[in-house]
């Protein structure tokens, strides 16, 4: 009952690939490929990240010195 031997595995992997066919399996490891890949990509930093950490340390700089702006609102029942 625990875990399963490689002759399982080969058993399973026959069945597999007689009702999907290598074809089939074939596209849908290389789609599966391709989206990891892009995943990959868009998890790294953009181009020039030096530039673009040097404008967010501007922006926030900017931020901390100007004072805080505060909203006052009234709340109204539109039930009414």
């Amino acid at each position: 009952m625990g875990s399963f031997s490689i002759w399982h595995w080969l058993i399973v992997l026959v069945i597999v690939m007689l009702v999907f066919g290598t074809k089939k399996l074939r596209n849908i490891g290389t789609d599966l490929g391709g989206a990891v890949k892009g995943f990959k990509d868009g998890m790294k930093p953009p181009e020039g990240t030096e530039e673009s950490q040097d404008k967010a340390k501007e922006q926030i700089q900017t931020a901390a010195a100007s004072p805080e702006k505060t909203v006052d609102v009234q709340a109204k029942d539109i039930n009414k």
